[in-house]
């Protein structure tokens, strides 16, 4: 049922745009570490290339993507269509966590919305793009999306979010370096 793609064409890059969410899943390397698995929205996925993907990254209280791609890089994106025909896509990869202050920073971010608590951009070279039936996904229709962590970062200010990244975005969950302390 499924099918693999050797890159992102215009019809993919298309469905996936109309997907309101995705998630994102990354493993540290121990065996006994924590697979973390988070949902995406806000319109904060982007397409740079056929083979290169990217998101926003916004400040939460977890920093596992950021901490398991700074150790082994896997990653992995789903998106599935929850109106119109079934259909989930995953692009497998590997995937960096671009900081405020690294070159690329500023050029890449002007390619999303202006969004506070914006803590890195996660860059994916993709190596793997499959999607499968979707057959057993339920169908929800989209209400709209929630501006909480956006007006929760806009609340703190600049200085009260990296406050909050130093506090509880230092380490992830299985002691793995998350955000590099800041000056």
């Amino acid at each position: 049922m499924g099918k693999l793609f050797t890159s992102i064409d215009d019809d993919l890059a298309g469905w996936i745009g109309r997907q309101k969410i995705f998630f994102v899943s990354t493993a540290p390397l121990s065996a006994d570490g924590l697979i973390n698995c988070s949902p995406k929205g806000l319109d904060s996925f982007r397409i740079f290339g056929p083979t290169d993907v990217g998101y926003l990254d916004l400040t939460g209280s977890g920093i596992e993507t950021v901490a398991h791609l700074r150790e082994n890089g896997r990653i992995v994106l789903m998106f599935c269509a929850f109106d119109g025909p079934p259909r989930i896509v995953r692009l497998h990869g590997t995937g960096r966590a671009i900081l405020p202050g690294d070159a690329e920073f500023n050029s890449l971010k002007a390619e999303f919305p202006n969004m506070a608590g914006a803590r890195s951009i996660i860059r994916i070279a993709v190596a793997r793009i499959a999607d499968s039936c979707g057959y057993g996904v339920p169908r929800f229709d989209f209400v709209e999306d929630r501006d909480t962590l956006v007006r929760w970062a806009e609340t703190k200010g600049p200085a009260g979010v990296v406050e909050y990244q130093r506090k509880k975005n230092a380490a992830s969950l299985d002691g793995l370096p998350g955000l590099p302390a800041s000056g």
